[in-house]
């Protein structure tokens, strides 16, 4: 039996409601941390204008790709490995990027990597979009996250919730400026990141 995130269940309807606007006029998406498989065979299914590349680090990559060939759609790519860390990424261009529940589990080296890379293989114009728990300036937005984020540093200290303040600057390190911030459900968050053209 496959894995299966109750999270992933609950958020994927509203994620998509937001990613049917903001990816409306995109043909490529790169998902980074593809996890289960559940996002991008659900999205991918609902967008069918989207070619969808899922990736994930080597050590998870058996349960994606089996999920991939059992339930996946025609417009969804075979999954690739991809640490943030590595200096190239398996896709050259893409128009659109998308990662769910990965920055807080993440080293805030690994975040720069990420955006780092984000930057590099996001076409000018092209759009971000980044969901999961975060803080305004060292503020938490619930008591749940305060919990959680404490867990997260208790089990690796160099993980956490990241202040949005902080990814918004390091995002225009790479040429990405935010451009929305989504009220999601269980105090979650959808930002879009767009690329200057040109």
């Amino acid at each position: 039996m496959l894995p299966c995130s109750d999270a992933c269940e609950r958020n994927k309807h509203p994620i998509l409601e937001v990613l049917r606007v903001c990816f409306a006029d995109r043909s490529q998406v790169l998902e980074i941390g593809s996890g289960t498989g559940q996002h991008a065979v659900h999205f991918a299914r609902h967008l069918e204008h989207l070619v969808w590349y899922p990736t994930e680090q080597l050590h998870y990559l058996p349960d994606l790709s089996a999920r991939v060939q059992q339930e996946g759609s025609a417009n969804l790519h075979a999954p690739t490995v991809l640490d943030v860390r590595q200096r190239i990424w398996p896709v050259k261009a893409v128009d659109a990027v998308f990662s769910a529940n990965t920055l807080h589990i993440m080293s805030w080296d690994e975040v720069i990597a990420f955006y780092r890379g984000v930057g590099e293989v996001l076409a000018p114009g092209g759009v971000l979009v980044v969901y999961g728990p975060f803080r305004y300036g060292g503020r938490y937005t619930s008591d749940s996250n305060r919990d959680f984020d404490r867990s997260l540093r208790e089990r690796d200290p160099a993980s956490g919730l990241r202040d949005i303040e902080a990814l918004e600057s390091l995002a225009a390190q790479y040429g990405l400026a935010l451009r929305a911030d989504h009220d999601l459900p269980a105090f979650n968050r959808l930002l879009i990141f767009g690329k200057e053209p040109g």
